[in-house]
């Protein structure tokens, strides 16, 4: 008896967490505009009403999950949002685009010392036109917004790594749309500051990363604070470029994020 109890948790659970990894409930879809596509994926809330309103959450992936597949874009977070009791507490419609491989999220020259695989350092580009994938995800912000019932003053925006990068950006070229952005081992430049300042900033970052260094999310952090911005920061003394990793698993991250709302 007690066999046959022990074989149906197991079954049980192993239920629960198949359903927890099920990245097919994010739902794929193309976006074409002037010639160009964007794949992004979207998952819709439990029980999806579209009489209802819902919260947007975007999600920028980093420069390993660039591509076209509209798969490898799902590689970080995604799960994070399929948790059952993320679904349950927190029910929004949550999207992942995916950025071209012969682009960027932003606006950023990347320099690289000795070899075209050296160490790179990074000149954020305060003025300018956007890239193509950017000016792809300005259009599906706006296609997102007219075709689902979202909650205007709760647009919400994360990103790792380029996506990092990209959530600033975004947020600079969209002012006054996103209630609070959450930008993890990314970066911009210092002398945007006073654009983001109508949005609430919780930025990470690897106190040990070595691909993108933590000094331009200091570099943000301060520049933010200048600007009357109402922004935290959280350095992982201990984590690499990764920090996405222990972002993932800080207690209250998505309790803060839904709880920002905009004036």
């Amino acid at each position: 008896m007690q066999k046959i109890s022990l074989v149906i948790l197991f079954l049980l659970l192993t239920n629960v967490l198949v359903k927890a990894q099920d990245l097919s409930l994010f739902e794929k879809q193309w976006i074409m505009q002037s010639g160009d596509t964007m794949p992004f994926r979207v998952l819709l809330p439990e029980n999806y009403d579209p009489a209802k309103k819902y919260p947007l959450v975007l999600f920028l992936h980093g420069r390993g999950e660039s591509g076209t597949d509209n798969e490898k874009q799902l590689t970080h977070g995604a799960r994070m949002f399929l948790q059952d009791s993320i679904r349950k507490n927190y029910p929004a419609i949550v999207v992942f685009p995916q950025c071209a491989a012969n682009s960027y999220w932003s606006n950023v020259q990347a320099v690289t010392t000795g070899s075209k695989t050296g160490k790179r350092t990074f000149y954020f580009v305060p003025v300018g036109e956007p890239s193509q994938s950017m000016k792809m995800l300005q259009g599906l912000v706006g296609n997102l917004l007219e075709r689902y019932p979202v909650k205007m003053d709760q647009v919400y925006i994360m990103g790792l790594s380029m996506g990092g990068m990209g959530t600033f950006e975004l947020v600079r070229r969209m002012p006054g749309l996103f209630a609070a952005a959450i930008p993890i081992c990314g970066g911009a430049h210092p002398a945007t500051a006073p654009q983001l300042v109508k949005t609430k900033w919780w930025i990470f970052h690897g106190g040990k990363d070595d691909v993108v260094l933590p000094v331009y999310s200091e570099q943000m952090y301060a520049a933010l604070q200048k600007a009357k911005a109402n922004v935290q920061f959280k350095l992982f003394p201990n984590a690499n470029h990764n920090s996405w990793d222990p972002t993932f698993a800080e207690p209250g991250l998505l309790k803060w994020l839904f709880s920002q709302k905009k004036k």
